[in-house]
């Protein structure tokens, strides 16, 4: 997928895979891919930008050989997206630091709200070309 943005993420958190499907409805440029943090490309992602290898309080966007994380991944995202959620792009100009406060309170609690999977998400047939094991 060398053509593609690649999203890592939380693949038992059920918060995290209403966002892969989220992206997946809205993806009509198809620019995206997906893997779970917990997969063997995720884990060498995670060791390649010096990150917990399981600690997934965040979801990483990998673009051109560049690394984003939590607020700012999230925004690059949705910049691309089809549909009304591209008009949050625009919040990509706060600081960091306020933008990653927002997204550091749902993170920690989003298995406590939201639920956890007992394995990582499983693609369908149509979806297994957009992710990587």
């Amino acid at each position: 997928m060398p053509d593609k943005q690649i999203i890592l993420f939380d693949g038992v958190c059920n918060f995290c895979n209403y966002w892969v499907n989220f992206i997946l409805d809205r993806d009509k440029k198809d620019l995206y891919g997906f893997s779970a943090l917990q997969s063997e490309y995720g884990q060498k992602i995670l060791e390649k930008i010096g990150m917990s290898s399981t600690d997934f309080q965040t979801f990483i966007l990998v673009k051109d050989e560049k690394f984003y994380t939590k607020s700012s991944a999230a925004l690059m995202i949705v910049k691309n997206l089809s549909g009304p959620i591209k008009i949050i792009y625009p919040f990509i100009f706060l600081p960091k630091f306020l933008r990653d406060f927002f997204y550091d309170l749902i993170a920690k609690n989003r298995y406590r709200m939201f639920g956890k999977r007992n394995v990582c998400r499983i693609p369908t047939e149509e979806e297994k070309a957009k992710f990587i094991d």
